[in-house]
Protein backbone atom coordinates (compact mmCIF):
# COMPACT_ATOMS: atom_id res chain seq x y z
CA UNK A 1 0.00 0.00 0.00
CA UNK A 2 1.50 3.58 -0.44
CA UNK A 3 2.43 5.75 2.20
CA UNK A 4 -0.63 8.01 3.28
CA UNK A 5 0.26 12.20 2.68
CA UNK A 6 0.39 13.73 5.88
CA UNK A 7 -0.13 17.15 4.04
CA UNK A 8 -2.45 19.45 6.21
CA UNK A 9 -1.78 17.68 9.28
CA UNK A 10 0.47 18.08 11.36
CA UNK A 11 -1.00 16.77 14.68
CA UNK A 12 -0.54 12.91 13.30
CA UNK A 13 0.71 11.08 15.85
CA UNK A 14 1.42 7.46 16.46
CA UNK A 15 2.10 5.78 19.90
CA UNK A 16 4.43 2.73 19.88
CA UNK A 17 4.07 1.19 23.56
CA UNK A 18 2.53 -2.05 25.28
CA UNK A 19 0.85 -1.35 28.39
CA UNK A 20 -2.72 -1.02 27.48
CA UNK A 21 -3.96 1.17 30.28
CA UNK A 22 -0.91 3.50 30.09
CA UNK A 23 -1.83 3.85 26.17
CA UNK A 24 -5.45 4.09 27.00
CA UNK A 25 -4.62 7.54 29.10
CA UNK A 26 -2.13 8.93 26.67
CA UNK A 27 -3.90 8.54 23.42
CA UNK A 28 -6.90 10.50 25.49
CA UNK A 29 -4.82 13.15 26.07
CA UNK A 30 -3.46 13.19 22.70
CA UNK A 31 -6.81 13.59 21.54
CA UNK A 32 -7.69 16.29 24.06
CA UNK A 33 -5.07 18.28 22.41
CA UNK A 34 -5.80 18.59 19.14
CA UNK A 35 -4.22 15.03 17.96
CA UNK A 36 -5.24 12.84 15.81
CA UNK A 37 -3.83 9.37 16.95
CA UNK A 38 -3.27 7.48 13.58
CA UNK A 39 -1.68 3.51 15.10
CA UNK A 40 -1.13 2.12 17.97
CA UNK A 41 1.90 -0.31 17.74
CA UNK A 42 2.21 -3.03 20.66
CA UNK A 43 5.84 -4.40 18.99
CA UNK A 44 8.73 -2.69 17.22
CA UNK A 45 8.08 -4.17 13.94
CA UNK A 46 4.78 -3.13 14.28
CA UNK A 47 5.60 0.93 15.01
CA UNK A 48 7.99 0.63 11.82
CA UNK A 49 5.14 -0.54 9.40
CA UNK A 50 2.76 1.88 10.98
CA UNK A 51 4.76 4.72 10.42
CA UNK A 52 5.44 3.75 6.74
CA UNK A 53 1.75 2.90 6.51
CA UNK A 54 0.18 6.39 7.83
CA UNK A 55 3.38 8.77 7.55
CA UNK A 56 2.49 10.49 11.14
CA UNK A 57 4.31 13.52 11.97
CA UNK A 58 5.17 12.14 15.64
CA UNK A 59 5.92 9.35 17.33
CA UNK A 60 5.44 8.63 21.15
CA UNK A 61 8.17 5.51 21.35
CA UNK A 62 8.48 2.92 24.94
CA UNK A 63 11.70 2.75 24.71
CA UNK A 64 11.44 -0.95 25.95
CA UNK A 65 9.08 -2.59 23.35
CA UNK A 66 8.44 -6.71 22.06
CA UNK A 67 10.80 -7.16 18.90
CA UNK A 68 13.42 -4.63 19.15
CA UNK A 69 16.00 -2.44 21.60
CA UNK A 70 14.59 1.19 22.12
CA UNK A 71 17.79 2.29 19.97
CA UNK A 72 17.30 -0.23 17.63
CA UNK A 73 13.98 1.25 17.21
CA UNK A 74 14.38 4.32 17.06
CA UNK A 75 17.02 3.60 14.41
CA UNK A 76 14.43 1.99 12.62
CA UNK A 77 12.06 4.76 12.67
CA UNK A 78 14.39 7.29 11.50
CA UNK A 79 15.17 5.42 8.56
CA UNK A 80 11.52 4.49 7.79
CA UNK A 81 9.87 8.17 8.03
CA UNK A 82 12.85 10.33 7.96
CA UNK A 83 10.51 13.67 8.57
CA UNK A 84 8.84 12.18 11.17
CA UNK A 85 9.53 13.31 14.61
CA UNK A 86 10.47 10.94 17.82
CA UNK A 87 9.54 11.89 21.73
CA UNK A 88 10.97 8.71 23.82
CA UNK A 89 9.10 7.48 26.38
CA UNK A 90 11.05 6.00 29.20
CA UNK A 91 10.84 4.59 33.18
CA UNK A 92 14.92 4.86 33.41
CA UNK A 93 15.98 7.74 34.46
CA UNK A 94 19.71 7.17 33.72
CA UNK A 95 20.99 10.24 32.07
CA UNK A 96 22.76 7.92 29.53
CA UNK A 97 19.82 7.26 28.03
CA UNK A 98 19.07 10.90 27.08
CA UNK A 99 22.31 11.62 24.84
CA UNK A 100 21.73 7.63 23.15
CA UNK A 101 18.06 8.38 22.71
CA UNK A 102 18.82 11.66 20.84
CA UNK A 103 22.33 10.08 19.04
CA UNK A 104 19.56 7.58 17.83
CA UNK A 105 17.79 9.90 16.07
CA UNK A 106 15.20 11.23 18.71
CA UNK A 107 13.98 14.77 19.09
CA UNK A 108 13.52 14.02 22.45
CA UNK A 109 13.02 11.81 25.81
CA UNK A 110 10.39 12.31 28.58
CA UNK A 111 10.14 10.28 31.94
CA UNK A 112 7.23 8.00 32.75
CA UNK A 113 6.84 10.00 35.77
CA UNK A 114 6.62 13.08 34.30
CA UNK A 115 3.06 15.23 34.88
CA UNK A 116 1.06 14.56 32.01
CA UNK A 117 1.30 18.89 31.74
CA UNK A 118 5.30 18.48 31.00
CA UNK A 119 4.01 15.28 28.81
CA UNK A 120 2.06 17.28 26.89
CA UNK A 121 4.42 20.36 27.08
CA UNK A 122 7.35 17.44 25.54
CA UNK A 123 4.79 16.45 23.17
CA UNK A 124 3.75 20.07 22.16
CA UNK A 125 7.73 20.31 21.71
CA UNK A 126 8.95 17.61 19.60
CA UNK A 127 5.84 17.97 17.47
CA UNK A 128 7.13 21.74 16.37
CA UNK A 129 10.80 20.01 15.54
CA UNK A 130 11.99 21.35 18.94
CA UNK A 131 14.74 19.20 21.22
CA UNK A 132 13.00 17.83 24.69
CA UNK A 133 14.95 16.29 27.63
CA UNK A 134 13.31 15.66 30.59
CA UNK A 135 14.64 18.43 33.02
CA UNK A 136 16.07 15.45 35.49
CA UNK A 137 18.11 14.10 32.55
CA UNK A 138 19.58 17.76 31.45
CA UNK A 139 23.01 18.26 31.84
CA UNK A 140 22.51 21.58 33.99
CA UNK A 141 20.09 19.44 36.14
CA UNK A 142 22.88 16.36 36.90
CA UNK A 143 25.59 19.00 37.82
CA UNK A 144 22.73 20.89 40.42
CA UNK A 145 22.19 17.58 42.10
CA UNK A 146 25.79 16.74 41.97
CA UNK A 147 26.36 19.56 43.75
CA UNK A 148 24.00 18.89 45.89
CA UNK A 149 21.34 21.74 45.63
CA UNK A 150 18.80 19.73 43.43
CA UNK A 151 17.71 20.89 40.01
CA UNK A 152 14.97 23.66 39.28
CA UNK A 153 11.33 22.40 40.58
CA UNK A 154 8.44 22.89 38.07
CA UNK A 155 7.64 26.10 39.48
CA UNK A 156 10.68 27.60 39.44
CA UNK A 157 11.09 26.52 35.74
CA UNK A 158 7.40 27.96 35.05
CA UNK A 159 9.18 31.03 36.19
CA UNK A 160 11.90 30.66 34.10
CA UNK A 161 9.62 30.00 30.90
CA UNK A 162 7.42 33.67 31.67
CA UNK A 163 10.87 35.89 32.39
CA UNK A 164 11.83 34.15 28.16
CA UNK A 165 8.58 34.85 27.42
CA UNK A 166 9.50 38.84 28.88
CA UNK A 167 6.90 38.75 31.13
CA UNK A 168 7.50 41.39 34.47
CA UNK A 169 7.35 39.64 38.21
CA UNK A 170 4.35 41.38 38.47
CA UNK A 171 3.19 39.82 35.66
CA UNK A 172 4.16 36.76 36.32
CA UNK A 173 2.51 36.72 39.49
CA UNK A 174 -0.43 37.57 38.73
CA UNK A 175 -0.52 34.63 36.10
CA UNK A 176 0.25 32.09 38.27
CA UNK A 177 -1.70 33.45 41.10
CA UNK A 178 1.52 34.07 43.81
CA UNK A 179 3.24 36.97 45.13
CA UNK A 180 6.24 38.92 43.81
CA UNK A 181 8.53 38.09 46.74
CA UNK A 182 7.47 34.93 45.90
CA UNK A 183 8.37 35.11 42.02
CA UNK A 184 11.68 36.56 43.54
CA UNK A 185 12.62 33.77 46.07
CA UNK A 186 12.20 30.74 42.72
CA UNK A 187 13.87 33.15 41.03
CA UNK A 188 16.97 33.19 43.38
CA UNK A 189 16.59 29.74 43.70
CA UNK A 190 16.83 28.49 40.26
CA UNK A 191 19.66 30.83 39.72
CA UNK A 192 21.49 28.99 42.91
CA UNK A 193 20.75 25.70 41.08
CA UNK A 194 22.20 26.77 38.05
CA UNK A 195 25.16 28.96 38.50
CA UNK A 196 23.09 32.39 37.45
CA UNK A 197 24.17 35.95 38.35
CA UNK A 198 21.28 37.67 36.56
CA UNK A 199 18.17 36.77 34.87
CA UNK A 200 19.29 36.46 31.00
CA UNK A 201 22.00 34.02 31.94
CA UNK A 202 19.48 32.18 34.02
CA UNK A 203 17.32 32.12 31.16
CA UNK A 204 19.98 31.29 29.02
CA UNK A 205 21.20 28.55 30.97
CA UNK A 206 18.28 26.76 31.01
CA UNK A 207 17.35 26.82 26.88
CA UNK A 208 21.00 25.70 26.79
CA UNK A 209 20.37 22.57 28.27
CA UNK A 210 17.19 21.82 27.27
CA UNK A 211 15.25 22.67 30.83
CA UNK A 212 13.34 25.17 28.98
CA UNK A 213 12.15 25.75 25.22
Amino acid sequence: MPAQSTSGNSKRCLVADDHPALVAVIESLLEEHGYDVVGHAKAGPDAVDLALKFRPSLALVDLHMPGSSGLELVRALVAAAPDMHILVYTAEADPRIASDVIEAGARGIVLKDAQLPDLIRAIDAVSRGLKWIDPTLSDAALAAKADGVGPPTQRELQVIELIADGLAYEEIAKRLVIGVETVRSHVRKASARLGASTRTELVATALRHGLIQ
